[in-house]
């Protein structure tokens, strides 16, 4: 059975200069950078095999994000390297909920007859349950939000 040969990819200049600078930057991450290259050696002509020899991958990962090059519209490049959403338990916790969680944080704590001069995620996570903000939900969570907003 022969073996099937990969498609070619082909960078416009400004896709290889990009591509070049991810893979360089230090404050990129890991496997982003190594995205980049599985690309930039495609580019270049090497193989799929050879090209999982050279970063230690397997070749099926070198496959793979190949395809999802070739595959994907020609938007901005991170975005093309980036994980393909992953399937997981529907978000409990809606958006307007997290906007109420947020500003309830903002208020003062007195105003809910709280003996703390400041919110903590313990307190701010009482409090939305109390409200009815929300039926359940952990200082953990209330962390995550607080930190995706960076607070």
């Amino acid at each position: 059975m022969p073996l099937m040969s990969a498609d070619a990819i082909l960078l416009e200049a400004d896709e290889h200069a990009e591509l070049e600078r991810l893979e360089h930057r230090p404050s990129t991450p890991q496997q982003l950078a190594r995205r980049a290259r599985i690309i930039l050696l495609s580019a270049a002509g090497v193989g799929v095999r050879e090209t999982g020899r050279r970063l230690g991958i397997w070749p099926k990962s070198v496959r793979r994000w190949r395809g999802r090059w070739l595959s994907s519209p020609a938007a901005a490049i991170a975005a093309r390297l980036s994980d393909a959403p992953r399937p997981g338990a529907p978000a409990r916790i809606t958006p307007e909920q997290i906007c109420r969680i947020v500003a309830l944080a903002c208020e003062k704590p007195e105003g809910s007859d709280r003996p703390i001069s400041h919110w903590s995620q313990r307190e701010v996570a009482e409090e939305a349950m109390r409200r009815g903000i929300v039926e359940q939900i952990s200082q953990r969570s209330v962390g995550r939000f607080f930190k995706r907003i960076g607070t």
